[in-house]
């Protein structure tokens, strides 16, 4: 590969949004790889947009960064994934973006009712939660749907 063809950490960040510490330690994590220079800059191909395009979409969905790992350990080395390759990543997880945007729906349409908060601080909860049977199934909101629930990693 030519050197006019590799980016520089300043070039991912204007092109990616990811901030300089970020660039770092998703490298660090093994999510990325930069090259060096002779001192000791890194160097990014270009296909890390992707890559960091991917990341950035499978966080905002709710996936952890182990999971991230293995998604991009299937992608190959010798070449630039390809859209194929992103299609069939994404598919993996289009099953559990469709059960959060259905409980996304489901939590938008009940906001003006009890939205299984858990907190029995209002009358109405009584009725939603009569002697606190949601209180034996542990703490937290309980009546939410269990994608909702989930916490981020």
């Amino acid at each position: 590969m030519h050197a006019k063809d590799l980016l520089t950490i300043g070039e991912v960040v204007e092109r990616s949004g990811f901030a300089h510490s970020a660039l770092r330690f998703y490298e660090r994590e093994g999510l990325v790889h930069a090259t060096r220079t002779a001192g000791g800059q890194r160097r990014y191909e270009r296909s890390v947009l992707r890559r960091l395009a991917f990341l950035r979409a499978a966080r905002a969905i709710g996936i952890g960064l182990d999971e991230v790992r293995a998604a991009l350990a299937t992608l190959p080395a010798d070449h630039t994934p390809t859209k194929a390759d992103w299609t069939r990543l994404s598919q993996a997880w289009r099953g559990r973006l469709d059960e959060q945007i259905d409980a996304l729906v489901a939590l938008r349409d009940g906001l003006d009712g009890c939205i299984g908060c858990g907190c029995l601080s209002l009358a109405r909860c009584r009725l939603m939660n009569p002697g606190d049977r949601a209180g034996a199934d542990g703490e937290g909101a309980r009546m939410l749907p269990p994608v909702l629930r989930r916490t981020p990693a």
